[in-house]
């Protein structure tokens, strides 16, 4: 009889033991999940019972993983999300591309923490450098880091300001208008010339991505870095030949960009300049009139066309129809090949140059004025 009444001891100290493991096993977890929770935030109350009992083991067991990036080095890159894509595809091409080691780890974290329903479609600058958090985190906001400002060859200060407004800057067209007009001398010491009044024909052509942060002395400054980059010692030595000082050769070169449709006919147009220059010729170019006639409302542009003969009259140093050699200042932002056809225009003998009837852009030039006259569409 004392062996039989073992049994009931004996299943009684298995069912302590058994609960004392279940105490065990619900305490322990009850931590993991407060990390998790304090780590990762709180679960996804939409998710399944095993999504619940398996991703806050997991997240758990790889905390070091996801809060650390893959590399120390900073080499950023563009990822782009498609609209509609999976977060499934996001994860494993994330991985794919070198942003981060485990593309599952990556989708249990955004699933449990339910930020896989805010991923967003669009392009991200990403970092190895990033933890697969931080990468997370971008991928919320489809809104770019950078702002994407455009100098078109071609467009005068205005034009350039009004990009620059809606580029994503906070900086409006009315405060970088005024600078540019008068340009701080810090501003003026980038380039390669003194004594400049205006930034006009100086903010060089190109596509310039800035944080959106940056402040207009900065941006003004990146746009000229770009002109004294590009206007080399070979530009300056050609515009020394030319006989021109530096301000003057920009200034030309704005009328030529305006002039060119073509870009092999750069050389030819500078040249018909140089030769009415060398003469004595007022320059008489559209462009310069269109520059001094400023904005026109009704067809909301800087650039008027066709003109008139009252606009061919209007009183204006830019006016090259009345003012004799090249207007005090640039008319817009030439770009390098304008500059390069200032400093090694071609050598013709022509005096005139108009548009083509064929609509090609291309342009008839002609020695003699009769000529000129000659070549008049009907």
């Amino acid at each position: 009889m004392a062996r039989k009444g073992k049994k009931p001891a004996f299943a009684t100290g298995c069912l302590i033991i058994f609960l004392i493991l279940c105490l065990v096993l619900v305490g322990g977890f009850y931590l993991i999940k407060t990390t998790v929770s304090e780590k990762f935030g709180p679960a996804n109350p939409n998710l399944t019972v095993t999504q619940r009992l398996i991703y806050p083991v997991e997240l758990f067991l790889n905390q070091e993983s996801l809060t650390t990036a893959r590399e120390r080095t900073d080499s950023e890159g563009r990822f782009e999300i498609g609209q509609g894509e999976s977060v499934s595809m996001v994860c494993l091409r994330l991985e794919q591309e070198g942003f981060i080691d485990d593309a599952e780890l990556m989708r249990t974290y955004l699933v449990y923490s339910g930020l896989d329903r805010y991923v967003q479609a669009g392009q991200f600058k990403l970092s190895s450098a990033m933890s697969p958090m931080q990468i997370a985190g971008e991928m919320l906001d489809a809104t770019p880091r950078d702002a994407v400002i455009t100098v078109l060859p071609g467009w005068r200060i205005e034009e350039i300001a009004q990009n620059v407004a809606g580029s994503g800057l906070q900086i409006s067209a009315e405060e970088f208008i005024k600078l540019a007009y008068a340009p701080t001398p810090q501003l003026v010491g980038v380039l390669p010339v003194e004594d400049v009044s205006s930034l006009e024909g100086y903010l060089f052509p190109g596509i310039y991505e800035m944080p959106r942060e940056t402040r207009l002395e900065a941006l003004l400054g990146e746009l000229l870095t770009a002109f004294s980059k590009n206007v080399d010692q070979t530009l300056m030595d050609g515009f020394t030949r030319q006989g021109l000082s530096i301000q003057q050769a920009v200034t030309l070169a704005s009328i030529v960009e305006k002039e060119a449709v073509v870009e092999a006919e750069k050389p030819m147009i500078a040249s018909v300049f140089y030769n009415r220059l060398a003469l004595g010729m007022r320059l008489e170019t559209d462009p310069t009139v269109q520059y001094a006639l400023g904005y026109q409302t009704a067809n909301q542009s800087w650039w008027k066309s066709p003109l008139g003969s009252a606009d061919l009259a209007v009183n204006s140093p830019y006016n090259t129809y009345i003012v004799s050699g090249l207007p005090p200042t640039a008319i817009c932002s030439p770009d390098l090949g304008s500059l390069q056809a200032v400093a090694f225009p071609a050598d013709t003998p022509y005096f005139y140059f108009r548009a083509a009837c064929d609509g090609s852009g291309r342009h008839n030039f002609a020695i003699t004025f009769e000529e000129h006259l000659e070549n008049a569409c009907d």
